[in-house]
């Protein structure tokens, strides 16, 4: 697929997502690699755009430059924006009450401890659907034991064996101090996202390293 090709089904992809508003968003191509460009209205659309361009066939890579401006009857002053996040993270059961937010500027910093990282990943999702953010710094630290490094990547790899998406043969798993680096390649995005969701629900995994190659 040339360049041109593969912009032309990423500005359709675009086009056909109801929460983005393609107009405002320039495409560009490269390889494979897609950049986004432009202004939306909302953090959240700001993250649909990025999955949708992650959805189409022939994209390695997403680099998601578009900046979020908000129209003036959607500002809100920062108090009113931690309030709101507050409220949604405290309304969501899998949010534990031990993550905190602070505003400044529209921007939204997610500090604590869970114990899980779909738990930091929920309050992450949570938070950026907060009508006035314009961005999230996710700070939130994981609090599990460290297990053995051999059950991290024996669990990973039977995670891995399970998902009818996955060819366990072409990915490695190496681990470290909780750090999980996977490596090697798959054939969709959503191939690779099977595979970063695995790793992390393996017990004891504080961080994972992506240098999965997207190869079609």
């Amino acid at each position: 697929m040339s360049d041109d090709e593969l912009r032309v089904d990423v500005e359709e992809e675009l086009l056909w997502e109801p929460r983005v508003d393609d107009a405002a968003i320039a495409v560009a191509t490269d390889d494979g690699d897609v950049t986004l460009r432009g202004t939306v209205g909302s953090f959240r659309e700001k993250r649909a755009a990025a999955n949708a361009a992650k959805r189409v066939y022939g994209v390695t890579r997403v680099d998601n430059e578009l900046e979020v401006r908000l129209l003036d009857g959607d500002r809100r002053d920062d108090a009113d924006v931690r309030g709101a996040v507050l409220q949604a993270l405290m309304l969501d059961a899998a949010v534990p009450s031990s993550i905190d937010a602070s505003v400044t500027d529209g921007m939204v910093t997610l500090t604590g401890v869970a114990a899980f990282h779909y738990e930091r990943a929920e309050a992450e999702f949570v938070a950026g659907n907060v009508p006035g953010v314009i961005g999230l710094d996710d700070q939130v630290e994981l609090t599990m034991a460290d297990p053995a490094p051999a059950d991290v990547r024996h669990a990973i790899t039977k995670a891995f064996k399970r998902d009818a998406s996955l060819d366990a043969e072409a990915l490695s798993i190496d681990t470290f101090d909780g750090t999980v680096t996977l490596s090697g390649h798959v054939e969709s995005w959503a191939e690779h996202d099977a595979a970063l969701s695995a790793a992390w629900a393996a017990p004891g995994v504080r961080a994972v390293e992506d240098e999965l190659v997207v190869d079609y």
